[in-house]
């Protein structure tokens, strides 16, 4: 039997979301082998306890290291905020010591902090995310002095599941979660959650000009390209062509349908499966 060749990346997200990432990694990080996995039969990750989240995450990782994966990267707020660390302290030494995990907070975080005009954050995610306080955590590591406004927004993410993008509900929803963060005048806006750039129009529209609200998926392709770069040791080759699969531990039916909405192109590869 022949060995499977570790030579691809991971993108494990609790549904859709990672597909705003994805989107990104296609045009800035190509020629890789890209293994995405949405669990949305379980979704959303938001309103779970710590301890479901990072078991979910544990069958994940095993799924896609058993797929030949040297690398695997979180692209969900949720998972980042509440088992990342422990994904990378505790499972990964004792399951694959030679592979790597990788979060989509840090990133974001580091960004965002590091731009000197900006003195006033505003932060939406879900409940988990918003309460584990990662991304003040982090934010505050590179740049004390800048202060952090953060809002939870548990209603957004099963309205994009469901392709509410275009309802006036989700357009007032968002109004609703929003003016708070405006009223205090925030600079900046980071979306904490890979779900949200799906809604990035409507969020900018609402904010306004003066306040920045970017592509969070940009930004961590661009930190992956980075990543790489850094760490040849993974022996992650490119070629002429990106490929990528796609597993969903629901419907195939409603993650292509919604699936090529986001990512503005076919789902071809598609398989479900069962991770527990």
């Amino acid at each position: 039997m022949l060995k499977m060749k570790n030579n691809k990346i991971g993108i494990f997200d609790s549904g859709l979301g990672g597909l705003s990432v994805l989107k990104y990694l296609k045009i800035d990080v190509p020629g890789y082998h890209y293994l995405y996995l949405g669990d949305n039969a379980r979704l959303p990750y938001g309103e779970k306890s710590s301890e479901d989240i990072y078991r979910y995450s544990c069958q994940a990782m095993d799924f896609l290291f058993a797929k030949g994966c040297a690398l695997v990267i979180v692209a969900c707020n949720t998972v980042s905020a509440q088992a990342l660390r422990r994904l990378q302290q505790k499972y990964l030494p004792l399951n694959h010591p030679h592979k790597k995990i990788l979060g989509v907070i840090f990133p974001l975080a580091e960004k965002f902090a590091k731009q000197n005009r900006i003195n006033r954050i505003g932060v939406i995610g879900t409940k988990a995310t918003i309460a584990s306080g990662t991304y003040e955590n982090e934010i505050k590591k590179i740049n004390p002095n800048v202060k952090i406004e953060t809002k939870s927004t548990p209603l957004l993410v099963p309205l994009i599941e469901n392709g509410w993008l275009k309802k006036p509900e989700t357009k007032m929803i968002l109004k609703k979660y929003l003016k708070p963060l405006k009223n205090k005048q925030i600079q900046a806006l980071i979306l904490g959650c890979t779900h949200y750039p799906f809604l990035i129009k409507d969020i900018q529209r609402i904010m306004g000009k003066k306040i920045s609200v970017p592509d969070p998926g940009k930004i961590v392709a661009q930190s992956l390209a980075d990543y790489l770069n850094r760490h040849p040791e993974l022996n992650l080759k490119t070629k002429n062509k990106t490929d990528i699969s796609f597993y969903t531990t629901a419907d195939i039916n409603l993650f292509k349908k919604e699936g090529e909405k986001f990512l503005n192109s076919k789902i071809e590869n598609i398989k479900k499966i069962k991770i527990d």
